[in-house]
């Protein structure tokens, strides 16, 4: 059933932000020269960038050389009047105001002398010292920078005072520079700060900046912002635009770089070069069905959401892929039991995995080393009847939510004629019918379960091996069985759900679908997997002892992810839990998502980078960061912790390539060297516009 709230509608714009290198010499000081123009400080001189006019970008993200510099006279600092104390480190004039950060404090120049300033807000007093740059804005506030924290003085003499408890992200201050929109942008050892007032931005990383060592800043009246860095001069270009564009921009990305093979399965990319996407390279993932069926099911929404003949087209071709990757572990030298589905192909003409990384040895010291239960399997890539494919076995339950997830969608949302139902059926029965032949397991080619496929009853509920995935696998198989009973309307799946529930206590399981300890915990693999399921069946059921039972369990899970901010678990919960409620003896629990998860969901979407690059950045010398407790982190060695607001790192201050990653990790990326699909934008975006969670103007 779709659900709708409405919203306000009408066009909605929201600044996107994209960064151009303009120089990669060492700078130390930017500053504005008319309109458009800007003069940079080099060793080499000073320079002046203005736009390239002959620029003509390959994509929305490219700005490899869109600017232009060419010499241009030294600048000449403007005097200021004597008897400073300490060393000036920014001055700053409007009209006739005058104000200094100095080692010493901060200053105005009033009555023909300078005159500290003591800021005081609420409880806090400030006596200033070391005063590391200030500002006047546009509507003439004077603001400052101090390792105490930001302030800023309205034309009343009234303070406001920031400090790392009110967000301030990092407090080793630069430079600072105002916006034409009231906002003010701040100059760190280690970054950027973007502040307008409510929100704070933290741009560090080759994403935003040449150089994290920000030395001074320049913008224009335009918005865009001008950094001058230890390793260059860049810009981060203010761009208004709204979601549907985003959407087209990674959807052309999509077609131009991530699709692989002639069955078009959707994934990263790695790059030849850190940065530069002129040059690139497909290669397969232990998940390409999982990320082809994600990828399908956001193309299922999109159908249904705008009616593009485009997006039917686009998700046909994902079934077809994932119809592909059962039908080629049929027959040749090791075919797999029918309705085996693989993990990924590769073309035979790339060469034989078996013969490198993919050997019984490593499956072995595998096995030895790291996992009890992990296979040794040989081939762990057979190759196809016609010779053409290699396939990889040791499917996981993972690929198979992904799979159900997706045919469920397409069948409804999509697949309109008999002609376009019949194969999404026979499909479906094949994977189910594999389950029940094989005790509820996904079977390989040696006869064996895969490693992670497992959901027999004794091993859920008698193999303590299997403790930690007991509930997520119980779900795991009902809801395929769920799908299965929808799309075909045979009997049999239905009778198999009842005697999990009846005999092995299945429903039950499900209460408790992932064993964590706390927000911040576990395996967000798992949590993906989860929500996925949940979705799925409860869809479907009707028996309203097991909605209740499955709509608490949601629930409970999605108020564990809730600080995550990912828009695709929020809107996944919302649309199934939305209106249900849970009664027992203690009376009836309302399981409506509450509190901010729809802005936060909209806030997420409109931040998402249109950069997909991995760039590295780092977040764990922040002073606004909260860690997790020790028992929440699993036992991790990495840094791991959240906001002092509760919430996770916003997404455009970490690197996500899907919604299985782990947002609570600080530093996050690499150098630069993949490229990302953008789907884990496309599927909420999708997602949200179907189910009325976005506003048409977006």
């Amino acid at each position: 059933m779709r659900l709708t709230l409405l919203l306000l509608c009408g066009a909605v714009l929201h600044a996107a932000e994209i960064r151009a290198i303009v120089l990669t010499e060492p700078a130390t000081a930017v500053r504005i020269e008319g309109a458009n123009a800007v003069a940079a400080a080099t060793r080499q001189g000073t320079l002046r960038c203005t736009p390239n006019a002959a620029f003509r970008p390959a994509d929305l993200t490219d700005r490899s050389g869109a600017y232009v510099c060419t010499p241009a006279p030294a600048s000449v600092p403007a005097a200021m009047p004597a008897g400073l104390p300490g060393a000036v480190r920014q001055h700053a004039q409007s009209g006739a105001r005058q104000a200094a950060a100095t080692t010493e404090g901060l200053f105005v120049y009033e009555g023909g002398q300078w005159r500290a300033l003591t800021p005081r807000a609420g409880k806090r007093s400030w006596a200033l010292a070391d005063v590391r740059s200030t500002a006047f804005g546009s509507d003439g506030a004077l603001w400052f920078a101090s390792p105490q924290g930001v302030g800023r003085m309205n034309a009343t003499g009234q303070w406001q005072l920031w400090a790392a408890e009110d967000g301030l992200p990092y407090d080793d201050f630069t430079a600072m520079a105002a916006a034409p929109d009231g906002s003010v942008w701040f100059g760190t050892h280690r970054g950027a700060i973007h502040f307008d007032g409510k929100t704070w931005e933290y741009r560090q990383g080759r994403r935003w900046l040449a150089g994290d060592d920000v030395r001074s800043i320049a913008v224009l009246p335009n918005g865009d912002a001008w950094f001058a860095t230890d390793g260059g001069v860049s810009v981060i270009e203010r761009r208004a635009v709204r979601l549907a564009e985003k959407a087209r921009f990674f959807e052309a990305e999509i077609d131009r770089r991530h699709r692989r093979t002639p069955y078009q399965y959707v994934l990263g990319v790695t790059l030849a070069r850190p940065g530069d996407k002129s040059e690139w390279t497909q290669h397969d993932s232990d998940n390409d069905g999982l990320w082809t069926s994600m990828y399908g099911a956001g193309q299922c929404f999109a159908y249904a959401a705008t009616k593009d003949p485009l997006a039917k087209q686009r998700a046909k071709k994902a079934f077809e892929a994932m119809e592909f990757l059962r039908t080629v572990t049929q027959g040749g030298e090791h075919p797999a039991p029918p309705g085996f589905v693989a993990r990924a192909i590769l073309p035979v003409s790339q060469g034989d995995p078996n013969a490198t990384h993919y050997t019984p040895e490593r499956d072995r010291q595998t096995r030895d080393t790291k996992d009890k239960l992990w296979k040794v399997i040989a081939p762990r890539w057979p190759k196809s009847a016609d010779g053409q494919w290699y396939w990889k076995t040791d499917t996981s339950s993972d690929e198979l939510d992904g799979h159900f997830f997706f045919y469920a969608l397409y069948y409804d949302l999509v697949a309109a004629t008999e002609e376009e139902r019949r194969p999404v059926r026979a499909q479906v029965a094949a994977i189910a019918d594999h389950l029940l032949a094989h005790n509820y397991n996904l079977v390989d080619h040696d006869g064996k379960p895969t490693r992670w496929s497992v959901f027999d009853p004794r091993s859920m509920n008698q193999n303590k091996e299997w403790w930690q995935e007991r509930g997520m696998n119980s779900l795991s198989i009902l809801a395929y069985l769920k799908a299965a009973a929808h799309l075909t309307g045979d009997a049999k799946y239905e009778q198999a759900i009842q005697k999990l529930i009846r005999e092995y206590g299945y429903s039950m399981n499900v209460l408790s679908p992932k064993t964590h300890l706390g927000a911040g915990a576990g395996n967000q693999s798992d949590d993906e997997m989860v929500f996925m399921n949940f979705f799925t069946l409860l869809r479907y059921e009707k028996d309203p002892d097991l909605v209740q039972k499955y709509a608490l369990a949601f629930y409970n899970a999605w108020q564990n992810e809730e600080p995550e901010l990912s828009p695709l678990f929020h809107y996944l919960a919302a649309a199934t839990t939305t209106g249900k409620t849970f009664s027992h003896s203690g009376g009836t629990e309302d399981l409506s998502p509450s509190g901010p998860w729809l802005a936060e969901s909209l806030d997420t979407l409109r931040r998402y980078p249109l950069d997909r690059v991995n760039w590295g950045q780092q977040n764990s010398h922040r002073t606004d960061i909260v860690p997790l407790s020790r028992f929440a982190r699993d036992g991790s060695p990495r840094a791991r912790g959240a906001r002092n607001n509760g919430r996770v790192l916003p997404v455009d201050e970490r690197v996500l390539e899907h919604w299985n990653h782990d947002p609570w990790a600080l530093d996050t990326g690499a150098a630069g060297r993949s490229l990302s699909d953008g789907n884990s934008f496309l599927l909420p975006y999708y997602m949200g516009l179907y189910f009325g969670y976005i506003p048409a103007g977006e």
